[in-house]
């Protein structure tokens, strides 16, 4: 007699893995938005348009009073946009979570609650120990928006900013030419009759990429230098068109320094800037000549340059024309901050729309790359090697 059919397959019939589902409940953010205090920055984190989008979507804004106002937005543009403006930056650290620009200032540090949330750079290079000392006091989670990866691996705040920098490295050199008592009066733009400008790039990664394309829209003759041949053949592809390209060797980067009249320095490396420029090279270049170390916050890649700033931005060594003020992109203040509010909106809708930071970088990997502190647990390896501290892996801690 045959056995009956069962109605169900042997796959079905064996033990299997129940999945537990993390529920992902929607919370509302109220977030602080002090003054920023670093010399000479003038952006902010948020614009109004995106005050107003969270608030249309339940989140709270509380903004201290004048913080927009460097970046051309007005206490009242922020009011009618929903946000809550407060002449009290204790009122405005003390909220749950806090977004700046630069990382706050021991002073500041000391305002913010603790277990807060603080999104803010980095800023490894110039930062203390004392700093991340006081955030692992206060258990702060704490967020660096330069280490922020994006889908493809990028890093958005990095790309949006560098991007900034390489354009406005041409522009303030058309500037200086023109304005500078000792420049050299050359007009960029392609004049019937009149030889083009011609400009050196050492360096073709963003910044790189952005320089070269707005020396080119302004019709320069333009050469590209960078060790890497990968980056030489994307940054052709890039901006659309054949391009002088050439490895860093020290006699074709000479030949063209001698020619150039702007030289524009984007090359960075791990903790420093490598030196591809030496002073005996600078004293072979033309009176004149402008040089914009777009790399001198991480000690530039000219020998001769110096860091100097916005209120006095140049000096002149061996008749060329330095300019070496870091953080190029706090000179155009709006432009940068709608750029940083483009990147910050969605990442602030994604945290609330996951119930909060913890579930936030747990589904989203490019999120939890930012996160250097998590209540109070260091959690980069980077900061800890450089300020010889332990730290904790992040996903040992959020599962």
């Amino acid at each position: 007699m045959s056995q009956p059919k069962s109605p169900f397959t042997k796959a079905q019939l064996l033990p299997q893995e129940e999945t537990l589902e993390i529920t992902r409940s929607k919370s509302s953010l109220r977030i602080g938005l002090p003054k920023e205090t670093h010399f000479q920055e003038r952006r902010i984190c948020l614009t109004p348009d995106a005050v107003a989008a969270l608030a249309a979507n339940g989140h709270e804004v509380l903004i201290e009073k004048g913080a927009g106002e460097q970046a051309g937005y007005s206490d009242k543009d922020y009011s009618e946009a929903g946000a809550e403006i407060s002449p009290d930056p204790k009122k405005v650290f003390g909220c749950p979570m806090v977004l700046k620009v630069e990382p706050p200032t021991l002073d500041e540090l000391e305002l913010i609650n603790p277990k807060s949330v603080l999104i803010s750079a980095l800023q490894l290079k110039t930062g203390k120990k004392k700093y991340f000392e006081a955030i692992a006091k206060k258990k702060i989670t704490a967020l660096a928006f330069e280490f922020i990866k994006d889908e493809d691996g990028s890093y958005p705040a990095v790309t949006a900013l560098s991007e900034i920098a390489g354009t406005a490295s041409v522009l303030i050199a058309s500037e200086l030419m023109l304005n500078d008592k000792d420049g050299n009066g050359l007009l960029f733009g392609n004049i019937s009759g009149v030889p083009p400008v011609e400009v050196v790039v050492i360096g073709a990664g963003t910044v790189g990429q952005y320089a070269v394309r707005a020396a080119l829209g302004l019709g320069a003759n333009v050469k590209v230098f960078d060790s890497s041949i990968t980056k030489l053949r994307r940054i052709q592809s890039k901006v659309g068109q054949t391009l002088y390209t050439s490895t860093i060797q020290p006699k074709n980067l000479l030949k063209a320094l001698r020619r150039c009249d702007v030289a524009i320095g984007a090359i960075r490396g791990n903790n420093r800037s490598p030196v591809v420029v030496t002073e005996p090279m600078v004293e072979r270049m033309k009176k004149g000549a402008v040089v914009i170390d777009v790399s001198i916050d991480m000690g530039g890649c000219f020998e001769t340059s110096e860091t100097t700033s916005h209120k006095y931005p140049t000096q002149i060594k061996h008749g060329v024309i330095h300019y070496g003020v870091p953080n190029i992109p706090a000179r155009y203040p709006k432009t940068a901050s709608i750029s940083i509010s483009n990147i910050f909106t969605p990442y602030l809708f994604d945290i609330a729309e996951s119930g909060g930071i913890e579930n936030a970088v747990r589904f989203d990997k490019g999120l939890k790359n930012g996160l250097y502190f998590y209540r109070g647990i260091l959690t980069s390896k980077a900061v800890a090697d450089w300020f010889d501290m332990s730290y904790s892996d992040i996903n040992l801690l959020i599962f």
